[in-house]
């Protein structure tokens, strides 16, 4: 049976919607809230972020068997546990008395992020629209992007009017009161039955897939791309100060950085659909190679530098859809969800880690403007092993 137009357009924009709140709340707040709780009690900053990116490695670990459920028994059961069992941890967090209470809650809050952001929600996508769903994947990430927009000032403002523990109370409720309705009333509960294997989405097994050699290139090369990404664009205000820039500047630059992951989402849309599936990852590779080598070369002026951070921001936010639609590009949507999560699985590690990434490198490159040229390299390596994939 087909859904109606206008039912399809609402059910994305309440996925999409969803997304927001989920990334704002689930992610985005702890960023803005570390400082804060590591003032109040007295915990090391570093122990609380690390923490933090224990919960999103557990995410990468949850993401696998989530993402065969998804692709078993459909979204809704499995979207709506997570926003239940994210509020959970949220609160479990809020009320931690020490370190390892407050670990424990961010595990159940990572485990939750497998079942309620874009893991499982490209899952949805691909199941859904099929042939039609880069569109539809660039209106959520499009969407995505406003998180850390609309909650970090949020997060902001409850912080200034009460404490940390009362403020992640409040978003634990708003999580539960706003995405569990969300995804209970319009996901599908079942998946309709897929017409029969065809030459395009053949009836591969998922364990055969995860053999083959294209899986493990398309795996490795993704992996770099994205750790090239993360260890320059999340340390461009240490590597823009060594070049001279003040703090406030170089911070001002990483915010626009944030928008250029708009304009890169939009480009992808423009890739012609019959390119072959290796090609918008090379391409993302090699322009990341040429981005980040100008970061690590260019002196300035100033304008300069952030014009080249927006480009780089351009390039993340296409890395981010082409890393959504790789699997569905490649072995069709049939099982898009087990093999996905064991494909993003590595990458969320690498996300969890990207704060660490850039000051390590760069500490033992000898410099951010070093440490960025390495990272240019790895790139160029990412858009080789493309061609493989």
């Amino acid at each position: 049976m087909t859904t109606p137009e206008p039912w399809q357009a609402a059910r994305l924009s309440a996925l999409s919607v969803g997304q927001v709140i989920s990334w704002g709340i689930l992610f985005y707040a702890m960023i803005v809230a570390a400082p804060a709780v590591a003032g109040d009690t007295g915990w090391p900053l570093t122990v609380v972020t690390a923490l933090f990116s224990v919960g999103l490695i557990a995410s990468a670990l949850v993401g696998v068997p989530v993402g065969r459920r998804l692709d078993r028994h459909g979204p809704r059961g499995i979207m709506t546990l997570g926003s239940a069992t994210g509020s959970a941890g949220l609160a479990i967090v809020a009320l931690a008395p020490d370190p390892v209470w407050f670990g424990v809650g961010w595990v159940i809050a990572g485990s939750a992020q497998a079942a309620v952001l874009y893991q499982a929600a490209f899952t949805v996508l691909a199941r859904r629209y099929r042939t039609r769903r880069r569109a539809a994947m660039t209106v959520l990430t499009l969407a995505g992007g406003l998180a850390s927009t609309v909650f970090a000032p949020i997060v902001a403002g409850l912080l200034a009017v009460t404490d940390w523990r009362t403020t992640f109370l409040v978003l634990a409720g708003a999580l539960a009161i706003t995405t569990i309705p969300l995804h209970w009333f319009t996901l599908e509960a079942r998946w309709e039955p897929l017409s029969p294997p065809t030459a395009t989405e053949p009836d591969l097994t998922v364990a055969g897939v995860l053999r083959t050699r294209r899986f493990r290139a398309l795996t490795l090369a993704t992996m770099l791309l994205a750790a090239s990404l993360y260890m320059v664009t999340l340390a461009l205000i240490p590597l823009f100060m060594e070049k001279g820039l003040d703090y406030t500047l170089s911070a001002w630059a990483l915010g626009l950085l944030g928008a250029g992951q708009v304009i890169g989402r939009l480009i992808y849309v423009a890739i012609p659909h019959a390119a072959a599936p290796w090609v918008p990852l090379a391409a993302t590779a090699g322009l990341a190679a040429v981005m980040l080598a100008l970061l690590a070369v260019t002196p300035g002026p100033a304008w300069l530098l952030i014009a080249i951070a927006i480009a780089a921001g351009a390039v993340r936010g296409a890395q981010t859809l082409v890393q959504g639609s790789s699997v569905a590009e490649r072995w069709g949507t049939r099982s898009y969800g087990a093999i996905n999560g064991v494909f993003a699985a590595p990458i969320t590690i690498i996300s969890a880690l990207g704060p660490a990434l850039g000051p390590v490198a760069a500490a033992a490159a000898g410099g951010y403007a070093a440490m960025a040229l390495v990272a240019a390299v790895a790139a160029l390596a990412a858009a080789a092993l493309a061609r493989l994939s």
